[in-house]
């Protein structure tokens, strides 16, 4: 066992966790956490164990993060999310680590890179899966906001699984704020408009994302691009997207129709929910095509006081971000290289 960079112990395969799991081989760091994949030597059963930097007890903005991670993943129970199995203490840390179920499947990032754009039966299927794993999500007050094809991933079978819950909305829950931005901060390619723009998001902000994920699997692309994550965000906000018949003109209508909605900027314009999403995807057929806008496709339609305002919002977006470098940098000096 050695200390890591960030001050928490590192273990090597062969090692026991707590005399019960046998970590076979470690998965890397994540923001909070060390990742390892290992044995319960109880059951044989495959696991994945989470184990939180020593530096995330003193940042408490970080640590209730981890708190509200925790807590969603007591929460939630569904055969297309990653369950939370239990929790552990080492000696001497304040934190619980995580004990969850082991995935043997593929990102879907690199599923993409390897074979997007998707057959349109495919692309479907995954996201109808999504779509149930979500609603159920929003129905027990959560709302990831963060979703991305680096956190589903496919099992052999087809079987889809969401993970990471790490800036999820939990109803009733405080407002946290964290050193990256605020809390309602995405990834930039996914994030819905009103994220953008600061608000906290709702489970529309889910159909969003889930529309961008649905355009890339048809399409190999995102709708959006830019030289910077900012130029990025900027877009979302004044542009609509351009129609999935830009970039791949053999789909059903009723299935462009279907990207079109979950994509609208006004978040009373899209979908209500995943439930209603889903019932589209698997009823195409009876799907009405909309009149849409003559400028569909990219081209921003906004009034001057609009740019205005979006221009501000950026401005202060370039703002947080160079506190949140600067912060990191504070933070990196008080833990060591």
């Amino acid at each position: 066992m050695t200390t890591g960079r960030l001050g928490s112990m590192r273990y090597e395969a062969g090692q026991t966790v707590n005399d019960k799991y046998e970590i076979l081989e470690s998965l890397g760091q994540g923001g909070m956490n060390d990742a390892y994949k290992a044995r319960d030597r109880t059951t044989g059963r495959l696991v994945v164990i989470k184990i939180p930097f020593a530096s995330l007890i003193g940042d408490p903005a970080t640590f209730s993060r981890y708190q509200r991670e925790l807590e969603i993943g007591k929460r939630l129970h569904h055969p297309n999310i990653q369950e939370l199995l239990e929790e552990g203490r080492l000696d001497g840390s304040p934190a619980p680590y995580l004990v969850l179920e082991y995935v043997d499947g593929t990102l879907l990032r690199e599923y993409l890179r390897e074979h997007a754009p998707l057959p349109v039966e495919e692309a479907i299927r995954i996201t109808v899966q999504l779509s149930d794993a979500l609603q159920y999500c929003h129905e027990h007050g959560v709302v990831h906001r963060d979703l991305k094809p680096e956190n589903v991933l496919i099992e052999p079978d087809g079987t889809v699984k969401l993970v990471d819950f790490g800036i999820a909305l939990l109803h009733g829950a405080r407002r946290l704020t964290f050193r990256r931005l605020t809390s309602g901060f995405g990834t930039p390619d996914y994030m819905a408009p009103e994220q953008v723009q600061g608000d906290r998001g709702d489970a529309r902000t889910d159909v969003y994302a889930v529309g961008v994920m649905l355009y890339e699997m048809l399409t190999g692309d995102v709708p959006y691009h830019g030289d910077n994550p900012l130029a990025v965000m900027s877009q979302r906000v004044t542009t609509d997207a351009p129609l999935v018949r830009r970039k791949r003109a053999d789909l059903p209508p009723q299935l462009e129709a279907v990207v079109w909605r979950a994509l609208r900027r006004d978040p009373a314009e899209r979908y209500p929910s995943m439930a209603a999403l889903r019932d589209d995807l698997t009823h195409l057929d009876e799907v009405q095509i909309p009149d849409y806008p003559s400028d569909t496709g990219g081209r921003a339609v906004v009034s001057r006081e609009h740019l205005v305002n979006t221009a501000v919002i950026i401005g202060v977006l370039v703002v947080l971000a160079a506190l949140g470098v600067a912060a990191e940098l504070v933070h990196r000096a008080q833990v060591g290289p």
